[in-house]
C-alpha cells in the first residue's frame, strides 16, 4: 500500500483513491501557473529579488579584477615580495 493509491479516510484508516490523470499539469489549479488564464498560457513571472547586472558593467568588473590581479603580481615580483 502506498499513499499514492490510498488516502486517509478521516478515521485513522486508508481508503483507495481512484486512479488520477497521469499528466500532472492537469492537476494544477493555481492561477499563477496559467490554468485560469485565457489559452492556459503561463504568466510572465518576474523575480523581484534579482536585478540583473548589465553586460557592460560585468565585463568592466571582470576586466578590472584581472588587471588589478596582474598589477599586484607584477608589483609583488618586482619588489621581491613574492620571491
Amino acid at each position: 500500500m502506498t499513499l499514492q493509491l490510498h488516502r486517509p479516510d478521516g478515521e485513522g484508516g486508508l481508503e483507495p483513491r481512484p486512479v488520477s490523470d497521469q499528466n500532472w499539469r492537469n492537476q494544477l489549479r493555481s492561477p499563477r501557473w496559467g490554468r485560469s488564464l485565457p489559452g492556459s498560457r503561463l504568466p510572465g513571472l518576474r523575480n523581484t529579488e534579482m536585478n540583473p547586472t548589465s553586460r557592460l558593467r560585468s565585463v568592466l568588473f571582470w576586466a578590472g579584477l584581472g588587471l588589478l590581479t596582474f598589477v599586484l603580481l607584477v608589483a609583488g615580483y618586482g619588489t621581491g615580495f613574492w620571491g
